[in-house]
């Protein structure tokens, strides 16, 4: 379960925020709450609050154990500017601009991958009870399921590695290849999400740079992330990074 707070018109630049919310996406909330309660910067002081907030809300709301709880999101959404002005010499002045910004945390108690584990145990018993039948009704059939299982490991073995263009997600693979780029380098990555994007299939820059619109938009649903790829910029950055490594 996710539970989201919002500090709205904090009176902080979007900018300044965002480099302590790059810092804390993806801990644990104590781990997170500790960085932020020795960090002397005023957006730390903001995403505290923000934090103790949503976990007021998870405890006594939801009724969630505060041990098991991390921080999914946090991000930083820009918001209306105040203009001051100051006099300056001739009868000139100079503008101010008063910056305010709206900090959206996100706590969740979801482990990433936790969803595909229910699968995987329930296709076990299926493929046991598959292969008990034809020893009880023909065991002169016996030899074909052996053929079966000897062939399947070297399909395995032949696409380990590989990657395969999924019709919603782009390019993807199903195991990791062997050159991994360091997706925590594109802003707004954190560790626990680094570990979502392997979940799914995604593990270089080059991947990342060729999404297409439909493909974002299924990041976002699956992340749940409500057009942050897009206002991070995720693509470009992931460019310029493939083109710094590879050249």
């Amino acid at each position: 379960m996710d539970v989201t707070s919002t500090y709205k018109f904090a009176r902080i630049s979007a900018r300044k925020a965002r480099d302590v919310a790059r810092e804390i996406q993806g801990l644990p909330v104590s781990d997170a709450l500790d960085l932020l309660n020795f960090t002397p910067r005023k957006g730390a002081e903001l995403f505290g609050k923000t934090m103790k907030a949503a976990l007021a809300d998870a405890e006594n709301n939801f009724e969630l154990a505060f041990d098991c709880l991390f921080l999914m999101c946090a991000f930083v959404g820009e918001c209306p500017t105040f203009k001051r002005f100051k006099p300056r010499a001739r009868g000139s002045a100079s503008s101010i601009r008063k910056r305010t910004s709206h900090i959206t945390v996100v706590l969740s108690d979801e482990v990433a991958g936790e969803s595909e584990a229910p699968v995987k145990k329930a296709a076990k018993p299926k493929a046991a009870k598959s292969k008990a039948e034809p020893k009880a009704e023909a065991p002169k059939e016996a030899k074909a399921p052996k053929e079966k299982k000897k062939a399947a490991p070297k399909k395995q073995s032949a696409a380990k590695g590989e990657g395969r263009v999924d019709e919603k997600l782009g390019m993807v693979y199903d195991s990791a290849p062997s050159e991994i780029d360091d997706l925590k380098e594109i802003s707004g990555v954190g560790p626990k999400l680094e570990e979502k994007l392997h979940s799914i299939g995604v593990y270089t820059y080059d991947q990342i740079a060729n999404w297409t619109k439909e493909n974002v938009a299924e990041f976002d649903e699956l992340l749940s992330f409500k057009g942050r790829i897009d206002r991070d910029d995720w693509i470009a950055k992931a460019k310029e990074l493939h083109e710094e490594k590879h050249g």
